[in-house]
């Protein structure tokens, strides 16, 4: 049994997923405001509306270019990128400058590759608005990674967050299967066989090893929870939380959520892979708290 490949089949699960990441992002982006330090102690609900942050800005435009070419355009990724860009969505100040260069005129290529002294950016940018991707791949994970590493490029181009980018997406394509999630220890070994060497890599054979743990906390200590913000401090994490609970949204939100670090992007990344099941979707409450996504992000022509 194959994931539907016709455009409507790939466009229903990657807005499926995006939906998921927004609430992740949305609803774990509450949890920076200390008022609500609480509520996340007790696993209760702030009030709403929650407003998502860049991770979802950005991951709309991955589905509105997908819903447009098919594929990721990379410079039609770009000018989406920096045409939607909205400074107060909470973007990190490279990026911010590098979409505002792009919206001038500049060439996203000479822009990205010349961040962080040449070196490239390697943030868990590219890694947390990607799922949505992956589930639109979801009857060919390997070209799932491909075209996640396309999508990396224009303004990611460390090998760690381009990595990072390919193992989320593969997460999300893996848990998109029409049989069902794959059990936790499936889906990271697929993850694993589709991602290169790397510190990314080596995160997730951590992670691996660490299924039978039960504390978030414990894990997180080792792996990273994006305290760092860099793709191999987050993205071992986040599927090691998806892949323990994949098919319960609520359950994963929680205890990504609940050891800190940059929760607004290790909760899109788990909301976006969940998501892309039809049986990680969040519950409706949740959905009905989140701000609307904008109509361009699924407007197909």
């Amino acid at each position: 049994m194959t994931a539907d490949s016709s455009f409507p089949g790939r466009l229903e699960r990657a807005l499926a997923s995006l939906r998921g990441l927004a609430v992740g992002d949305a609803l774990g982006s509450q949890f920076f405001v200390p008022v609500n330090y609480p509520l996340l102690k007790r696993r209760e609900l702030p009030p709403g509306p929650w407003q998502w942050t860049d991770d979802t800005e950005m991951a709309c435009s991955i589905v509105s270019v997908l819903a447009a070419h098919r594929r990721i355009d990379q410079d039609a990724l770009a000018r989406s990128f920096a045409e939607h860009h909205d400074f107060d969505r909470g973007y990190g100040p490279a990026v911010n400058r590098l979409l505002r260069l792009v919206r001038e005129g500049g060439d996203w290529r000479e822009l990205s590759s010349a961040l962080f002294d040449g070196r490239g950016s390697w943030g868990n940018g590219a890694a947390m608005r990607i799922a949505p991707l992956g589930a639109w791949y979801a009857d060919d994970p390997e070209q799932a990674t491909h075209q996640a590493e396309i999508s990396a490029y224009p303004t990611h181009q460390h090998r760690e967050a381009v990595v990072g980018a390919m193992a989320v997406a593969a997460a999300a394509a893996l848990a998109a299967a029409p049989a069902g999630p794959p059990a936790p220890g499936a889906l990271l070994d697929g993850v694993i066989a589709l991602v290169p060497k790397s510190a990314v890599g080596a995160g997730l054979r951590r992670a691996r090893d660490m299924l039978d743990y039960s504390d978030a906390t414990t894990v997180a200590a080792v792996l990273g929870c994006g305290r760092r913000t860099s793709a191999h401090d987050t993205v071992p994490f986040a599927l090691w939380s998806a892949a323990r609970a994949l098919g319960d949204y609520e359950q994963a939100f929680w205890t990504t959520a609940q050891v800190g670090g940059d929760v607004d992007t290790t909760c899109s990344i788990v909301g976006g892979v969940l998501a892309a099941g039809k049986a990680g979707t969040p519950p409706g409450e949740w959905l009905e708290r989140v701000e609307r996504l904008p109509e361009w992000a699924s407007a197909a022509p």
